[in-house]
């Protein structure tokens, strides 16, 4: 079997049996692109032409590009998956990249807002926008429940309980977990369906002004806008309230496992990087305020 041939049967794979995101599939389709070209390039398309010694000469190349290691590091995992994929199906006598392990790399801290700097927005919002309410739970939601933009988007009203404060989210792997509502967002909640009501329980929670579904791109514009007007951190994305959420959860003495489940993290370790930015700002603080800092 060519290389490309397993490409092909994995993403197919990953698309109908483990149900990825698109997101995933289209990085995953893109990676794999990139490597299946230097195999052409090197004239070794097939299976058992994919040594060890083969990859890391892959890796190198990867390097002279000026790649940073995370850019390698994801780059590896969509290759390493497809090559375990080829193994327990027997497509491979063995794994070239049992013996490869991930190019080490400095992990950024994520950068953080405080809460009052989202109260200043809300006020910004009702002061320029003629529907604030679209601004405020937007705002609310990615924060007060720490939610990706994809999930944001494709909240149903059918996902929210109300009464038990409580919506229903559709994760990465199509995983569903439920995450609390506090009150201060089931207030802004409210306020925007008293607005913008729904006919349905199938209707999409949150709604351009065109009353059409909420999209990416629209979010990202949105929070980008706002977060310039009070904001100087560097990345002003969505994903920054996410964040944000999470570092004041631990900063509020949460329990990690506790976060790990509203985040919807697979592994703890990756919910573990906000203990790091929580660890940080106390240092922060300390250093700014204590008299023998």
């Amino acid at each position: 079997m060519k290389i490309d041939e397993l490409a092909e049967k994995y993403l197919t794979e990953i698309k109908n049996i483990r149900r990825y995101s698109d997101n995933t599939i289209k990085s995953y389709r893109t990676d794999l692109g990139e490597f299946i070209s230097y195999c052409i390039e090197k004239q070794k398309t097939e299976l058992s032409a994919i040594t060890e010694r083969f990859v890391k000469s892959y890796l190198m190349i990867l390097s002279e590009k000026d790649l940073d290691k995370k850019s390698i590091a994801r780059k590896l995992a969509a290759l390493r998956s497809t090559l375990k994929y080829a193994f327990q199906n027997d497509l491979i006598n063995e794994n070239p990249l049992s013996f490869i392990s991930n190019p080490k790399s400095n992990r950024k801290l994520p950068e953080v807002v405080s809460t009052n700097l989202i109260l200043q927005i809300y006020e910004l919002a009702e002061e320029s926008e003629e529907n604030s309410e679209l601004v405020k739970v937007v705002f609310e939601l990615l924060y007060g429940c720490a939610l990706r933009v994809s999930e944001l988007c494709d909240l149903k009203y059918s996902s929210v309980d109300m009464k038990r404060a409580q919506v229903r989210v559709l994760g990465k792997g199509n995983k569903m977990r439920i995450v609390p509502i506090g009150e201060k967002s089931l207030q802004i909640l409210s306020e925007y369906l008293l607005k913008n009501p729904v006919n349905s329980y199938d209707d999409y929670l949150i709604r351009t002004k065109k009353n059409d579904k909420l999209y990416p791109r629209l979010v990202h514009r949105m929070i980008n806008k706002y977060l310039t007007k009070v904001s100087d951190i560097k990345k002003k994305s969505p994903h920054i309230l996410r964040h944000s959420a999470a570092t004041h959860m631990l900063d509020n003495g949460a329990d990690l496992r506790a976060v790990k489940e509203i985040l919807g993290h697979e592994n703890l370790s990756t919910t573990q990087i906000y203990t790091h930015v929580s660890i940080e700002r106390l240092k922060s603080t300390y250093k700014k305020s204590h008299p023998k800092s």
